[in-house]
């Protein structure tokens, strides 16, 4: 297809597609937790059973789908254009349509397997989302085949606040009427019926407007379906792959963790625990989300030099990507760890599961370094090796929760998603290593972030026992832990961000080239400015 577009107009709707994505992350991960203050632990375990697989679906096509429609039709002619748009459609409506009957008419199955029935109706509610799916990604796709991302930015915070608003406010009705924890978890999946129809509506509504667009009804060129449907499938998976193995994680405790422990404990209270163990969920969704997008408005810089590469231009890029995933993500997987007990109180009531749930945060870590990664490997078109590589950790995941569950219960959960985490990553760190073969960091970056991570254990443990005692003597339990949260985060992110800039172990070049890096390198700047005289 002809680019409509020029460079500054595509990076910037692509900055725009970017912003839109981080508010939908954050309302993503926010919005579970007055979820669960609503409905309490059992309450987020029937809701957290059956999320991921519409998830799964919703992510493949929605996301994936959206960007291999939008490379294929870009890399055509316009005039082939309706024909692929038809032939796309035509796939994802296979697709959506045998996904919805899988899980519409085998919900009483599955939920069996899962080891509650009672899940079965939820379960069928939540599959007529995938029936909005074929329209909604066709329409991303097409508009950001032309650079148009506004629209697609718009319709995913449309869809993600609608659902959004409808959960809360449906399971707040719901839930002050007396009605069963299973009636708030099905209001749920209406929430997200209504979020895709909020979006494929606001798409329809601004493609009707569009002059010049382009036409599914076009007929004057003909286009062989098959290799147009490989490429389709193929691009959608590489795209969705690391958001995709996220879910299939959560797909795995759904089918492992609550029927093994209701085998050695009253079913209500396996329940409970399945969905204190699910607390975990929005802490790793938020604590990526720094680190990740940090790292990953790395990877565009790494894709532009890549094609210029004789020598190792894209080298730094790289280098640098890999430095501020693995300081962001070691920053925020320890520091949210040190003051979990107090966190989990603070949001979610209760300080109930708090070690296994320090333990999941571990993913945090080892998903900040994953991700970008991932990226640079899609980049290059390397996916196969490392698909293969997280279906590993994947079977880890799920072999080492049928052996420690019964055991341990939800730490043990938590125990089998850091090895199955752990194990993809290694690997896929070493296969980078051979596609790509470069340093990524010196001895003095890691000696740097192991002295800042020592320094904020020991200014921040010590301080969140004396807060346990002061603060829990003068507030209600909830305050103080409120208050000693956000007093340790404070604390830990100035004092693990004063040595990071003292070492000066990212240069002020490197800060700017981040999102509100100017701010770090001023600090780093002023802080070793005695040095300079």
């Amino acid at each position: 297809m002809q680019q409509q577009w020029n460079m500054k107009t595509f990076m910037r709707g692509a900055a725009l597609l970017a912003a839109a994505g981080i508010i939908v992350k954050i309302l993503s991960a926010v919005y579970r937790i007055p979820f669960q203050n609503l409905v309490g632990d059992k309450g987020f375990y029937i809701y957290q059973q059956v999320y991921p697989f519409i998830g799964i679906i919703t992510v493949w096509t929605s996301a994936g789908f959206a960007v291999a429609v939008s490379k294929v039709m870009a890399d055509r002619d316009r005039s082939e254009s309706g024909a692929v748009m038809r032939i796309a459609l035509a796939c994802l409506a296979v697709v959506s349509g045998a996904s919805f009957l899988l899980l519409f008419l085998g919900a009483d199955r599955i939920t069996g397997w899962m080891g509650d029935r009672q899940l079965a109706p939820l379960l069928r509610a939540g599959s007529l989302v995938i029936l909005f799916m074929p329209l909604l990604a066709l329409l991303k796709g097409v508009y950001q085949s032309e650079g148009r991302m506004a629209p697609v930015a718009g319709a995913q915070v449309a869809e993600q606040a609608v659902r959004v608003t409808v959960i809360l406010a449906g399971t707040l009705i719901v839930v002050a009427a007396g009605a069963s924890l299973y009636m708030a978890g099905q209001m749920a999946m209406w929430g997200a019926v209504a979020g895709e129809a909020a979006g494929v509506l606001l798409l329809l509504v601004l493609f009707r407007k569009w002059t010049g667009r382009p036409d599914i009804r076009d007929r004057s060129a003909s286009v062989r379906a098959w290799p147009v449907v490989k490429e389709l499938t193929a691009i959608s998976l590489a795209a969705s792959l690391s958001s995709l193995i996220l879910l299939f994680f959560q797909l795995v405790d759904s089918f492992t963790v609550f029927n093994l422990m209701a085998e050695s404990m009253e079913r209500e209270t396996a329940m409970e625990a399945k969905g204190v163990y699910d607390r975990g969920q929005p802490l790793v969704q938020m604590g990526i989300l720094l680190a990740s997008t940090l790292s990953l408005s790395i990877v565009p810089l790494v894709a532009a030099h890549t094609a210029k590469r004789k020598g190792r231009t894209a080298d730094p890029f790289i280098r640098l990507s890999w430095r501020l995933a693995f300081l962001f993500g070691w920053a925020a997987a320890l520091g949210l760890i040190l003051v979990l007990p107090y966190v989990n109180e603070m949001l979610f009531e209760t300080r109930s599961g708090s070690a296994a749930i320090m333990v999941f945060c571990i993913q945090i870590f080892e998903l900040s370094l994953i991700l970008p990664i991932m990226a640079v490997l899609q980049g290059l078109g390397r996916v196969k090796v490392p698909a293969l590589l997280l279906l590993l950790g994947l079977a880890v995941k799920a072999g080492a929760n049928w052996l420690l569950v019964p055991q341990a219960g939800i730490l043990g959960a938590a125990i089998a998603g850091v090895a199955g985490f752990a194990v993809a990553g290694a690997g896929i760190l070493v296969y980078f290593k051979k596609v790509w073969p470069v340093r990524l960091a010196g001895g003095r970056f890691y000696r740097m972030i192991a002295a800042a991570s020592l320094l904020m254990s020991a200014v921040l443990i010590p301080w969140m026992l004396l807060a346990d005692i002061w603060l829990f003597d003068a507030f209600p339990a909830r305050i103080g832990a409120t208050l000693t949260a956000l007093t340790g985060v404070a604390i830990g992110a100035a004092v693990f961000l004063a040595v990071i800039a003292r070492s000066r172990v990212l240069s002020e070049r490197e800060w700017y080239l981040i999102p509100f890096g100017r701010r770090l390198a001023a600090l780093q700047l002023i802080m070793n400015k005695s040095n300079r005289k």
